[in-house]
């Protein structure tokens, strides 16, 4: 028993504490316990199989796309009367960020942006409330549609319909998608909406001779009047006939060209004038706002499958997979459905890469258990613990909600090494007391020595790993895109050290009671120990000797952090690599649907020349959906890469986009490079598809766009600088027509008529619907092409006047070409504009600070218009302002703990140094390493301080019993005891810093999908857990030794002359 003396020394007891009652109970309970774990590995089995898969957490904000689309109209007057008062109508809705607009030809999209914690399904239903409550604020023809309820990392699948034969055209293939498959995919489980782009989707269109109206004398509103009427069907109700009822239905769908040339305009005695009389009638193309190329090879028809909010990704994909399959043979001979963007192969990928990973950490850490012990079964407690402490974070990630994706399975992967901590301190500690009994101890004897064991140590591991778990808090401080990509880490890591603390203190015991049996060998039996004590002993007299001037290198150390602090960069996430990349170049505004036919197909061509390119899918434009807001002048390019192996030696995916990128040098074309999930992502999110976006907002366009183009030109001679893009916010080419109002009233025309003239003569507006079948065409009216070819033909455009005369339009309007916007951007009802930055060899944190400084200087900046830096930087600012508060925040919560297990300020003090020993090695090796302080980064060194603050109570624990067993007297043996409490505790100190770096280390070895943020998450861990070792090892002896030597010398009262008793002690050690 000790004395209150050593317990004052020592602190308190362990064995004493409530834990070590909860192992005592767990021992005689050991049914219970057994039941229990098994219930717990049955249900995770369960829960893991439940457990929805993806490549990557969905970092979107919970976000409405309200999609309107007003044929025809220009950007401005879709701003003004559809984007506008949309836009000014959301503002209000409850727990909303932002509403975003943008105005483009004939669409309107407008983003409302709520809260983090916001559910979709309410924030869909408040939006749908408060555009029921719109009504007539919007013009005829303008209908609003709510988006899918999906997100921006929704586009999980994309085919496209290919004919090599050449028996298929463009108008049939996307008939085929339009009317086949797409509905057939449609009903597939999980699939949100099925989006179809490219290919030419066919019409019906009505072309005027305006020489034949005149001749006719037949005004304009009367053909669009009979075309109008020409397409349709009616019922006229039942007719009773001998005792059977007959439905009347009349027939009028027009279902080829021949029904719309009959169409009578009108009749003159008898004499029909028929709509082929004055017009000619052609199955023809829609103008199209998106253009899809395969290879290189040519123009194709494509179909992006969109997945529903919530589903599991890889499930959805191999339904999809399997339906089309099925479908492929309802096609015609020859027509394939080629895969050109599927996410199964990253996420199976990466699901595999980090399942390995488990497997070589736990094989790693049941070879560290077997080196230290040389016992086979005693490895077992370990290995049995470690799946159940995972299969118990995948059970609470299951009730959650929370995907497996590679940050989830990360968090389990950087845990296994700590979680196995308790396992081993636990089988060490017994094994020792074990191997010092008999031979073949009765069982009784044996039960006790293993109570004693694992109550001696169990309690303060058992904190140590409560600490750990704690210590991830910070992390769920985080809000936006990263909260949402380590929020899964987080919960998984914390999830699994709870579960291993609880089952270290109820499992482990009654597992080392079964496992543990037969001969242990002593500590210096085993060549291992013997050689690391042997090195040890030597050091920790000398540290002791000399503690003063080993505090003084351990401050000297601890000072030298200031070396990599003063040279990191900042960047808010590394690039996830993610097997594929996206090339998504901008065009100057203005390009026609043919140009950027030509492009897409030239740097297609381009790209497959590179031997690394396996398949490239480029798209101009947009997809018919409203996660899609891409304006025709926009490409994205889903390059599909071979795999790792086939690549050139040297090459990475950096030097594969620098090759593509000098491949690409076009007049006219401002390259941008990244990955696709990534670029989605932040499209959706931010509205910027590059690393950093500069906005500009105000409330006149032309000034907006002056300083924008200010900001681009500044910008591109920072250091560092890929490309720099200011959108055009004008630059659009319009030709407008600005009637002469004093003109029309001396003529007695309405603005209304000459407008819908206009509209209809030039717009080509869809009168009515052929319905064939299924299918459903529309029915365009417009002037022939000869007669609107130029701005001399438009002035011969007649417009009817009351007494039927018909008057040129150009004496009654001005025609000009003139500039105007390509789109309208706005924010919270706020014009904006964009300079988009792509960046290259520089950290993103230094890179805004130069951009900053040199924008504040360059750029005159007007009164009521405001610049500010968006994109990532923005996300990496709000990151870094959160931990600022949340870090000291886990500090004090560890330091509460420490105080609650140990009861002592000084224990506590002692173990706290363990924080500044962990950020030498972190430091140094980030810095080494070449990597910028990012996100990642800052979740290892919250990772670290838990398992840092860990190896110190390990320590404390093991000279504290020691302590509390020889109960010094005198400061020779207080020297005795901390050197022999240090050195010859120095395996299980090993062990456990051991499997740390054991489980770390597979990170470091293979290349994976995910591996990039997996490194920058471990390196601070490992370079960490290196110095933390050293100085636990050396430093906290020399602390403990000086500390509770001044309470031993004022407990005998004369320091001095109890000092100069000690015969090992060196004169150097009185200063």
């Amino acid at each position: 028993m000790s004395d209150p003396h050593s317990d004052n020394l020592a602190g308190r007891d362990p064995s004493k504490s409530g834990i070590a009652k909860l192992i005592s109970w767990s021992i005689s309970n050991q049914l219970i316990v057994l039941t229990l774990a098994a219930a717990l590995a049955i249900s995770g089995w369960l829960a893991l199989d439940r457990t929805p898969l993806d490549a990557v957490p969905d970092l979107t904000d919970t976000q409405i796309i309200i999609r309107t689309d007003f044929p025809g109209q220009s950007p401005q007057i879709v701003e003004d009367l559809v984007t506008y008062p949309l836009s000014t109508n959301m503002l209000g809705l409850p727990k909303t960020k932002d509403v975003r607009g943008a105005s483009m030809f004939g669409t309107s999209f407008v983003y409302v942006i709520f809260e983090d914690d916001v559910d979709l399904y309410w924030a869909r239903s408040r939006v749908v409330e408060a555009l029921s409550r719109l009504g007539s604020e919007l013009p005829p023809g303008a209908v609003p549609q709510i988006g899918p309820d999906a997100t921006g990392v929704g586009w999980v699948y994309q085919y496209a319909l290919v004919d090599k034969t050449g028996g298929t055209d463009l108008a049939q293939l996307r008939s085929l998608q339009d009317w086949f498959l797409k509905l057939e995919l449609a009903g597939v489980e999980g699939v949100s909406e099925v989006a179809s782009v490219g290919g030419f989707v066919r019409e019906y269109q009505v072309l005027i001779d305006p020489n034949r109206l005149r001749a006719y004398d037949v005004p304009l509103r009367r053909i669009s009047e009979a075309v109008k009427a020409a397409s349709s069907e009616v019922g006229g109700r039942v007719l009773e006939q001998g005792e059977s009822e007959f439905v009347i239905r009349s027939s009028g769908y027009i279902d080829d060209k021949a029904d719309l040339g009959n169409v009578v305009v009108y009749a003159l005695d008898g004499t029909p004038v028929l709509l082929s009389d004055v017009a000619r009638i052609i199955e023809g193309p829609a103008l199209r706002r998106g253009i899809v190329e395969l290879n290189g090879e040519g123009e194709t028809v494509a179909g992006i499958v969109i997945m529903r909010d919530g589903e599991n990704a890889l499930q959805v994909i191999e339904r999809v997979k399997a339906k089309l399959a099925d479908l492929q043979r309802g096609l015609p001979d020859g027509v394939e459905i080629v895969t050109v963007y599927d996410r199964a192969p990253l996420i199976e990928g990466a699901v595999e890469y980090l399942q390995h990973k488990l497997i070589e950490e736990g094989i790693a850490v049941a070879l560290v258990i077997l080196i230290f012990l040389l016992h086979v079964r005693s490895s077992f407690v370990a290995i049995i613990t470690l799946p159940l402490g995972v299969l118990g974070a995948f059970l609470i990630m299951s009730f959650q909600g929370v995907t497996a994706n590679i940050m989830s399975l990360g968090g389990i992967a950087i845990a296994i090494g700590a979680m196995v901590d308790a396992s081993i301190v636990l089988v060490e500690n017994a094994s020792r007391k074990l191997s010092e009994l008999d031979e073949k101890p009765d069982a009784k004897l044996h039960r006790q020595t293993v109570i004693a064991a694992a109550q001696e140590v169990g309690p303060g591991i058992f904190f140590s790993l409560l600490i750990i778990t704690v210590s991830f808090l910070p992390v769920f401080a985080l809000t936006g895109e990263s909260f949402r990509l380590f929020s899964p880490l987080a919960f998984t890591k914390t999830y699994a050290m709870a579960c291993a603390a609880i089952l270290s203190v109820t499992l482990v015991p009654v597992l080392m009671l079964y496992l543990m049996r037969g001969r242990m060998r002593r500590e210096q039996e085993n060549p291992v120990n013997a050689f690391f004590v042997w090195i040890y002993k030597p050091i920790i007299h000398a540290a002791l000797r000399f503690k003063w001037i080993t505090i003084a290198l351990a401050l000297a150390l601890t000072a030298s952090v200031i070396v990599p602090i003063q040279r990191l960069g900042s960047e808010f996430m590394p690039a996830l690599y993610e097997g594929e990349l996206l090339y998504m170049p901008t065009t100057l505004p203005g390009v026609s649907s043919t140009k950027m036919r030509e492009i897409l197909g030239q740097t297609n061509r381009v790209m497959m020349t590179v031997p690394e390119v396996e398949r490239v899918f480029g798209k101009a434009g947009r997809a018919d959906t409203a996660t899609d807001p891409a304006p025709l002048t926009m490409i994205e390019t889903w390059i599909k890469l071979k795999p790792k192996d086939q690549w050139r030696s040297g090459m990475t995916a950096d030097r594969i986009i620098e090759e593509l990128n000098s491949k690409l040098q076009m007049p006219g074309l401002v390259n941008s490079w990244g990955y696709p999930i990534k670029i989605r992502m932040d499209m959706v999110s931010t509205g910027v598809r590059t690393p950093i976006g500069v906005k500009v907002t105000g409330d006149n366009l032309v000034e907006i766009e002056r300083i924008a183009r200010d900001i681009e030109t500044a910008i591109a001679d920072v250091p560092g600088t890929r490309s720099a893009f200011a959108d055009r916010v004008l630059g659009g080419k319009y030709l407008e027509i600005m009637p002469d109002r004093g003109e029309l009233a001396r003529r007695n025309i309405d603005m209304g008529v000459f407008q819908s003239v206009v509209q209809t003569a030039l717009g080509g507006m869809r009168l009515a619907e052929s319905v064939e079948g299924r299918e459903r065409y529309d029915i365009m009216l417009r002037y022939d092409r000869p007669f609107r070819e130029s701005s001399e033909d438009l002035e011969d455009i007649l417009v009817p006047t009351p007494t039927g005369a018909h008057i040129p339009l150009g004496e009654l309007a001005s025609i000009t070409f003139t500039e105007g916007p390509p789109m309208i951007r706005s924010e919270n009802a706020r014009l904006t504009g964009w300079v988009f930055v792509d960046i290259a060899g520089r950290d993103i944190g230094g890179y805004v600070s130069e951009a900053q400084r040199t924008v504040a200087d360059s750029v005159d900046l007007p009164p009521g218009y405001a610049v500010s830096f968006s994109g990532q930087y923005e996300q990496m600012q709000e990151a870094g302002a959160r931990l600022r508060v949340a870090i000291p925040a886990a500090i004090a919560l560890i330091f509460l703990l420490l105080m609650l297990h140990f009861g002592r300020l000084d224990r506590t003090a002692i173990i706290m140094l363990s924080l500044p020993f962990g950020l030498i090695g972190g430091l140094w090796a980030v810095w080494l390493a070449g990597y910028n302080l990012s996100v990642a980064v800052a979740v290892g060194f919250i990772a670290l301080g838990g398992i840092a603050v860990e190896t110190a109570v390990v320590m404390l624990l093991y000279i504290d019993a020691q302590v509390r067993e020889t109960q010094p007297k005198t400061r020779a043996e207080l020297f005795d005891a901390v050197s022999a409490g240090a050195a010859m505790r120095v395996r299980p100190k090993l062990m456990t810093v051991t499997t740390i770096f054991a489980g770390l280390a597979p990170i470091f070895i293979t290349e994976g999908l995910g591996s990039d943020v997996m490194r920058r998450i471990a390196l601070p861990m490992l370079g960490g857990m290196t110095s933390t070792l050293l100085l636990t090892l050396i430093v906290i002896p020399a602390v403990y030794y000086i500390w509770v030597g001044r309470s031993l010398s004022a407990r005998a009262g004369n320091a001095s002359k109890e000092s100069r008793a000690i015969p090992v002690l060196p004169e150097g050690d009185q200063a």
